[in-house]
This record gives structure tokens, sequence and C-alpha cells, in this order.
């Protein structure tokens, strides 16, 4: 048994020795003619690719992040591939960092309601486009909600006193549009127990009707469509829309001061194409919770203006 063990192991060696002397060969088995030659005095300067700057396109955070994204996802596709620009949206936390991102320069193209507009045309923003509404006009309102459940609130009227919860200072459809039609019955911010915003970044509007249908608030203040939107997360059954505002010019898109007017031109153009009428455009409208894209002037904004007036936010 020890001499089969030691023949065995005298095998295994002379194969491994093989083996080596093989690898051995095939190494240095290549021919003169078939080595290459570098020659170290000749260099090329390599050039990077050439980096393009994206731009930039926000939603104002009216919703949570990941709502925004979803609903401007396709339209960002779209606008990318029908215009050829590196378009990327980013995400302010809110409406406050939305606006000095725009005077800043880092949000090139912004899509806000019409409040922050006027704020945003203040630093040089100019509106280009509206977008018209799920109901098929270019405006929309306001709304002041409740608990379904909650047997002292019946009118306007019967808010003095009540708590508050609104979507945001800067917020049109979820504060000034509600404030204005408040200011007309007589009542105002004074004649509230208290008046609060949605905390934390995005989905302010969700937030709000949480709040109420909670109970944490008796009243709360959102844009119209917001409970489309909060459908899956609570029973609508209980919540009452009390009252509802006028109408008011809707959202805009503005360009940014100092942006090449060709890439306005190019998104507005792209924009303007879109038609509800065709099922491919239907599908990124609809995500987007619009019934179409058209052309506006910063002028069509003055009713928000003279709104913001009447209730001395000017000041």
């Amino acid at each position: 048994m020890k001499r089969f063990q030691i023949a065995f192991r005298g095998f295994w060696v002379v194969g491994c020795l093989a083996m080596l002397a093989i690898v051995s060969l095939g190494l240095t088995g290549c021919s003169d003619e078939e080595a290459i030659e570098v020659d170290l005095s000749k260099r090329e300067t390599l050039v990077p690719p050439r980096q393009v700057k994206a731009i930039t396109y926000a939603y104002l955070p009216q919703y949570s992040h990941t709502i925004s994204y979803q609903r401007h996802r396709q339209l960002l596709e779209y606008l990318r591939n029908a215009t050829g620009l590196p378009l990327r949206q980013i995400f302010p936390d809110t409406f406050d960092e939305h606006i000095k991102m725009v005077e800043r320069g880092e949000i090139d193209i912004s899509y806000s309601n019409p409040f922050v507009y006027i704020r945003l045309a203040e630093v040089g923003a100019t509106a280009f486009a509206g977008i018209v509404e799920p109901s098929g006009h270019p405006d929309f309102q306001g709304q002041i909600i409740c608990r379904k459940d909650n047997p002292d609130l019946n009118t306007i009227a019967d808010c003095r006193g009540r708590r508050w919860i609104a979507v945001d200072p800067e917020s049109a459809g979820g504060f000034l549009f509600p404030l204005g039609l408040f200011y007309d019955n007589n009542i105002t911010v004074s004649d509230f127990e208290t008046v609060d915003f949605a905390p934390g970044p995005g989905g302010k509007q969700e937030k709000v009707v949480l709040a109420v249908h909670a109970g944490a608030f008796d009243i709360g203040t959102i844009r119209k469509g917001t409970l489309d939107v909060v459908a899956g997360k609570i029973n609508l059954d209980d919540i009452r829309v009390l009252a509802e505002t006028r109408l008011y010019p809707g959202w805009v898109y503005a360009a940014r001061k100092g942006l090449d007017p060709e890439v306005v031109h190019a998104i507005s153009h792209a924009m303007f194409s879109l038609n509800y009428g065709r099922e491919s455009d239907q599908d990124i409208l609809s995500s987007a919770g619009m019934h179409g894209i058209i052309p506006v002037r910063d002028s069509d904004y003055d009713p928000v203006r003279e709104l913001v007036g009447k209730l001395g936010l000017d000041q």
C-alpha cells in the first residue's frame, strides 16, 4: 500500500511538471513576427466627450415628489424626444425653495401656480405656456373642505372661529383663492381660531385632506382636483366640499431670466403640438393632470395680481 502511494505521488508530480512545461511553451511560443512594437514618441491627446448641461424642469411641490415624478415623467420623455434637449426634472422641497431656485438660475423651466408665477415674474421669469385643466378650461379654483359628519359646518359663515389648515402661504388654490372667498364674505384671518399650513416638504395638498379627515382641523383648503389624488388613501365619502372659489387663471410654465430663447421656443413648440385627440398624446397629458398646453402672456395673470392687491399681500 505504501509503495502504491509513493508511486501515485510520483505520477502526480511528473504530471504537474509536464503541465508546467506545456504552459511554459505556450507562453514563449510567440515568434518575432507576432510581436507588436510601440513607438512611445508618438502620442495622441484624448479629448473627453463634451458635457452638455441639463435643462432643469421643476414642478412646484404641491404633491409628494413621487407623485410629481409620476405625473410629469411621460411629458419630460416626450419633450426630450421632440426637442433633442437634455431636460432633467428636479424636486424642490418647498414653494419658497422653488422660487429661490428660479431666481438663482437653478430651475430653467418652472411649472407653478399663478400666485407663485407673479412672484417669479418679479425676478425676471417669463410666462410662455399655460395648461388646459382636465375640465377643458384654462383656469381652476380652490375648495374649502370639512368632514361630512360635522353638523356645525354648512356655510362659509360657519367657518368663523374654526381651525383652518391651508396648503402653503404661496399656494393659489390651497390658500390665496379661498382667502379671497373668505374676504368677500367679510371673514379675515383673525376670525379663525387657528390658521396653520401643511408641514414638511412636498405633498402638502394631500396632507391638508388627511388632516381634515383625521379631525385635527375643522376645515381645509385645497385646489380642486386634489381629492381625486388621495382617493386611494381615505374614504372620500367622509369629506364634504363646503364651498368653491371663483375661477382664476391656471397653472403656468415660465422660463427663468436669461434662458436661451431658442430653448424656450423649442420646448413651447413641442408642448403646443400635443393633441388630446391623439391617443399617445392623451396618455401623456392625462398623466400630468392636463387636457392641453396653450400659449399665454404675462398679462393673463393680472386677475391674480388684483386679488393679491385686494388682500394686501403685495405689501
